[in-house]
């Protein structure tokens, strides 16, 4: 399995650069999977289903499946601190590519998602683990970079570029425990 992070601040297009890789890389043949860092409190259950009502009821755990889906819920009794290979341990194994929203601090190779416009500092300078920036903006980086530039708004350059470097993000759990 490959795994790379897209990450940046808020409003910075990384949502948008990893919805469009999706059906690019899929269109090539490969698996896809996303791992999402969620910043608030979020539900992807409703009230009034059946398994938002287990829920409430006190399970621990709900998993919802048909012959198209599967959904596992967990609640933690107390605030849990998961890091990004918790969650890549969550996924199916058969996967090729698992596309890393957020979890900018994490030890995972990145593609920073940065935008001038934004007026948010770049993350690029103090992270070892960021090896390309993809960006709107490539003649305003704050500061020059040997590592590559990306086009933040060709999403099939972007994919072609994680193609031709899938080597470096091969990834198993043995690399991080």
């Amino acid at each position: 399995m490959k795994v790379v992070a897209f990450a940046g601040f808020s409003g910075s297009g990384k949502t948008t650069l990893v919805e469009r890789l999706i059906p690019i890389l899929k269109l090539r043949g490969l698996r896809v999977s996303v791992a999402k860092h969620a910043h608030h409190k979020f539900d992807i259950d409703h009230p009034g289903k059946d398994t938002w009502r287990h829920r409430e009821a006190g399970a621990f755990e709900v998993v919802v499946a048909s012959d198209r889906r599967l959904a596992l819920i967990r609640e933690f009794e107390r605030p849990a601190q998961l890091t990004v290979h918790h969650l890549i341990a969550e996924l199916y194994d058969g996967v090729d590519w698992v596309l890393v929203e957020g979890f900018k601090d994490s030890d995972l190779l990145k593609v920073e998602v940065w935008r001038a416009a934004s007026g948010k500092p770049a993350l690029y300078p103090d992270d070892d683990f960021t090896v390309a920036i993809a960006t709107d903006s490539p003649d305003e980086l704050p500061e020059p970079t040997l590592r590559p530039v990306l086009d933040l708004g060709d999403a099939e350059a972007v994919a072609q570029w994680l193609i031709d470097n899938q080597d470096r993000f091969n990834y198993g759990p043995e690399m991080f425990w």
